[in-house]
């Protein structure tokens, strides 16, 4: 039997707006085995951070409601869990890395205060370490990510350091502690292209060598075939198809895919890229039926009355589209 660390199963997800309920996550499943390096792609706005901050609970509280679904970690309901197991969960199981590092850090503290923090809680919830060791911890955390003169990167404050430096300890930071899985939220945005791909390349680096387990949120497909082992992807909420990284690529099925890897820029020529008419649809009051419906091409009556279900097309390759049902 597969070792499933992660298990999100039909999660529904809404944001209390003055209009009303925005309806972002809608019946979203998602898996992460031991030891994988899972991809979540999709355009800004569909839900991703959303899912990503909802495994550790960590989404505004009384902005939203969970009206539906399970979230299981290593066989336990996220959901279900008390304040005292969710913080353990935080501080010693998950680590995350944010996609601004300048909002992640507390400007007011040093680099040394802050990752001795995050080691103080995940080493030990009610017993004091011991100083000396909490600095070797640090130190050792920040060589892992080539960060020069990391002694005194400790008196450092935020400001001081580059935005590529800030990622690194950033990522110091998750892996400071021992942690089962790592979620990523687009570490590299706010990187120049070269400070990106050395980020990109560290973290899976580090994933592979400590063999922890990987979410990687993303928009850029690229990234997504070299840095996982599965993709799932993602469009206004829902997932519209999900398989191993090579497949995906190779087998394209959902239109949406389809056209997602269409709008990648062609730097070898070959003309423009297409990209994708229309827009993601009104949260407030979404599609009846499947959400891309409105801006698909290959569109059929029923893709108007109820949202197509995921349905395995082959080993592993799953596809929430009528296309793949007739």
């Amino acid at each position: 039997m597969e070792n499933i660390l992660l298990d999100i199963k039909d999660l529904h997800i809404c944001y209390r707006v003055y209009g009303g309920y925005l309806k972002i996550l809608n019946s979203v499943y998602l898996m992460v085995r031991e030891g994988e390096r899972v991809g979540l792609v999709g355009e800004s706005g569909c839900g991703k951070t959303t899912i990503m901050k909802s495994i550790p609970q960590i989404l505004p509280p009384g902005d939203f409601l969970i009206t539906k679904g399970e979230i299981y970690y290593k066989g336990k309901d996220i959901l279900k869990m008390n304040f005292s197991e969710i913080q353990r969960l935080r501080s010693r199981e998950i680590a995350m890395t944010f996609q601004d590092p300048t909002a992640a850090l507390n400007p007011v503290f040093t680099i040394g205060t802050q990752i001795g923090d995050v080691i103080k809680c995940s080493t030990a919830l009610e017993e004091n370490v011991h100083q000396e060791k909490i600095k070797t911890l640090s130190i050792k955390a920040l060589k892992e990510v080539y960060l020069p003169d990391p002694e005194r990167m400790l008196v450092n404050y935020p400001f001081q350091l580059s935005g590529g430096m800030k990622q690194r300890v950033c990522i110091a930071m998750s892996i400071s502690s021992p942690r089962n899985l790592i979620i990523a939220d687009e570490p590299g945005t706010s990187l120049d292209v070269t400070i990106q791909d050395q980020i990109m390349r560290l973290l899976n680096e580090i994933v592979k060598k400590k063999k922890t387990s990987l979410l990687l949120i993303t928009h850029s497909l690229g990234v997504a075939k070299e840095m996982t082992d599965r993709i799932y992807v993602m469009y206004a909420g829902t997932i519209v198809e999900t398989a191993p990284s090579n497949i995906l690529f190779n087998n394209p099925v959902h239109p949406y895919t389809k056209g997602l890897l269409a709008s990648v820029p062609k730097l070898s020529g070959g003309g423009i890229s297409r990209g994708i008419p229309g827009r993601i649809p009104d949260y407030l009051n979404p599609p009846q039926g499947c959400r891309f419906q409105p801006r698909c091409e290959q569109e059929s009556p029923i893709c108007s009355e109820k949202p197509p279900q995921l349905f395995e097309i082959e080993k592993d390759h799953l596809v929430a589209c009528y296309l793949t049902q007739r």
